[in-house]
């Protein structure tokens, strides 16, 4: 596996400057599409241990994985900084783009993109997507939230207190530089009572690209209302139930998941009749 490499962001008259850990997977020749894959709330490049390059190697593409600010070894979060309500939106609309412009991808490398999200990640494809529907081919959302479910907070309440008590903390800590920056970053804002109104539904029509939405029924952080919801809003996007997976179905049930990937992909590759 190839080492982390480090990409410097200028600061905006938004936030701080910033640095990058991010990653290529794959082996695919230079000119194949990219896929870019987004990682869950508590993730990092680390995390994802071999399943990007696994799956690129499927799809033929070269990959692209990176930890986002407060994860894994990017910048951390300041330990006296909360996540705003609309941190996803700032990922998808201002570090993405960021960095994809660090890493100089051209405007045409960005229409042949693949956007793969996990979780918050997935809901950040969905945010890319909708701000920048032709700078992408195409996104696939893993576990996405949309808006905030009670199984949601539940259970990050849960992990509020397994992180406390149990070795959560040891084991999440080999993943990221500094595990406190990661874990409160997430756990905060989902625990935050003005959260429990965060809901991006309204702008997921605007996507156009294809779109897979795919949801596990056995997730103890989300229901299939997720899935739903970027149905109806989305009216070509194919949603999908996979029988088991968690919420984390690349760990869980890789197999499942990478050919219904694999094929919904192939598909949009296809010319039209």
């Amino acid at each position: 596996m190839r080492h982390s490499e480090f990409a410097d962001l200028p600061a905006t008259a938004t936030r701080d400057a910033l640095r990058i850990e991010y990653r290529w997977v794959g082996a695919a020749a230079a000119d194949a599409p990219l896929a870019v894959f987004l990682h869950e709330g508590l993730g990092s490049i680390a995390m994802w241990k071999d399943w990007p390059g696994a799956l690129c190697k499927r799809l033929g593409m070269r990959g692209l994985v990176y930890s986002r600010p407060g994860y894994g070894r990017s910048t951390p979060r300041a330990h006296d900084v909360k996540w705003p309500v609309d941190f996803m939106a700032r990922q998808a609309r201002d570090v993405l783009p960021a960095l994809l412009d660090a890493l100089g991808t051209s405007p045409a490398e960005r229409a042949r993109m693949w956007l793969i999200g996990h979780s918050d990640g997935a809901s950040i494809a969905l945010l890319y997507a909708a701000a920048f529907p032709d700078a992408l081919a195409g996104a696939v959302a893993i576990a996405p939230h949309v808006f905030v479910e009670d199984i949601s907070v539940e259970s990050i309440a849960e992990t509020k207190v397994a992180y406390a008590t149990t070795s959560l903390r040891e084991k999440l800590a080999r993943y990221h530089d500094d595990v406190d920056s990661a874990f409160y970053g997430w756990n905060d804002i989902w625990l935050d009572p003005d959260f429990r109104s965060w809901n991006i539904v309204a702008d997921l029509a605007s996507i156009r690209a294809p779109l897979l939405a795919v949801q596990a029924t056995d997730d103890h952080y989300g229901t299939m209302a997720q899935v739903e919801a970027i149905g109806a809003a989305v009216p070509h996007a194919r949603v999908h139930a996979l029988a088991q997976g968690g919420h984390s179905p690349h760990r869980d049930a890789p197999g499942p998941l990478d050919d219904l990937i694999e094929r919904f992909i192939s598909a949009q590759r296809k010319p039209a009749a």
